[in-house]
């Protein structure tokens, strides 16, 4: 369906552009990439609709024997989002949640560090969040990263992605003014079947997206 992230994104733009400004307006409009994977797509649309790009920074919590199933996520900003009823198929306890955040919540402040350690922050307060992802499955960490919209003020919050469920559209429907996706085939079962190349996105492509040169080797 789409070739990498990059013609992803150039195709998400372009539905973007079409939406008229009152929905998405251009001058007050952040486009926050969820890093690694997402911000190759948001960046392509940054660049056509002239708005600043930066990341928003969340981590799931995955299932420990499916660690690609999500049973919640975290954010900056002490965001803690819980998908009970993935827990419950998936026989998790609460304890042995809480000890999956723990890492969680470490590899997050310490990829936030690694991210941000050279710039600052786009501030969102009073602007369009606008939270793009390369695809989205469960919901929770997009979830997580419209809920730390939220709390840094943002006036507006646009989740878009190339494709995603759609039960998990209507799922984040609460959470977001708007929710834009190219494409829900059925059966979904990984974002990864829909792209021709879905290689992993590195911290230093991140940093070179965001202008921010590499990272010391």
């Amino acid at each position: 369906m789409f070739e990498n992230r990059a013609d992803a994104g150039r195709r998400l733009a372009s539905r973007l552009a079409a939406i008229p400004e009152a929905r998405l307006p251009r001058d007050s409009c952040v486009v926050l990439g969820l890093p690694r994977g997402g911000v190759p797509v948001a960046y392509e649309i940054a660049t056509a609709l002239g708005a600043p790009l930066d990341v928003i920074v969340v981590r799931k919590i995955g299932v420990p024997a499916q660690p690609e199933l999500a049973m919640g996520a975290i954010g900056e900003g002490d965001v803690r989002i819980v998908n009970h009823e993935v827990m419950r198929r998936a026989g998790v306890d609460a304890a042995k949640f809480a000890e999956v955040e723990a890492r969680e919540r470490d590899a997050l402040t310490r990829r936030a560090t690694r991210l941000r350690g050279r710039g600052d922050r786009v501030p969102v307060i009073g602007r369009t969040a606008l939270i793009v992802d390369d695809g989205i499955a469960t919901g929770s960490t997009v979830r997580a990263a419209c809920q730390v919209a939220r709390a840094q003020r943002a006036a507006r919050v646009i989740v878009a992605a190339p494709v995603a469920p759609a039960s998990v559209i209507q799922a984040l429907r609460p959470v977001a003014d708007e929710v834009i996706v190219l494409e829900s085939p059925v059966p979904f079962f990984a974002i990864g079947q829909f792209y021709d190349d879905f290689a992993a996105t590195s911290d230093n492509e991140v940093l070179r997206l965001l202008g921010c040169g590499t990272l010391p080797d």
